[in-house]
């Protein structure tokens, strides 16, 4: 692994589940090479209550997540990414902003657990579904040869990353 520390952001609209997953995800598996975060292009002013004890289940901390607004990320202080990702269809559709230093980005969509309809159980089966998923591409990314790939190497298998993973979440 390089020595390098890599800044990631992983964007969904509410920033009240899937990508406060991801984040906790990266920051504690593989948190020594990377630094996480998460943002809402239309952040939610709460954590999804069934994401929270997701997380807290499977060890993590959450003391610290809260939903934020993609605008903190984009003034002059904010952190320089070296990778974007969106985890939802409907980011993927909006008006992202450009990062500065043309960050790799890639796009690994997923089914919004938060709007997972039944009894508990059947919604906390969604939240586990899609904690895998992306435990799944995050794992895949974490194991990539950083310093042996160039920028559009890197692109091309961020995006596989994506395609990969997205065909095992519909065989499950």
């Amino acid at each position: 692994m390089t020595d390098k520390t890599f800044n990631v952001l992983f964007v969904c609209t509410g920033n009240s589940a899937r990508s406060i997953i991801a984040e906790t995800i990266l920051r504690d598996r593989v948190g020594d090479t990377f630094t996480a975060y998460s943002a809402g292009t239309v952040h939610r002013s709460e954590l999804n209550p069934f994401a929270v004890e997701l997380l807290k289940s499977k060890g993590h901390d959450v003391s610290l997540l809260r939903s934020k607004n993609i605008g903190e990320f984009q003034g002059a202080d904010a952190p320089r990414m070296d990778f974007v990702f969106t985890v939802c269809d409907r980011a993927a559709n909006e008006e992202c902003p450009t990062w500065p230093g043309q960050p790799v980005s890639g796009h690994w969509g997923m089914p919004d657990p938060v709007k997972a309809e039944g009894t508990d159980a059947e919604k906390r089966l969604a939240f586990h579904q899609t904690y895998g998923a992306l435990h799944n591409r995050i794992m895949a990314f974490s194991a990539l040869s950083f310093e042996n790939l160039d920028r559009g190497s890197l692109q091309k298998r961020v995006d596989e990353i994506g395609k990969e993973t997205a065909k095992q979440d519909n065989q499950i």
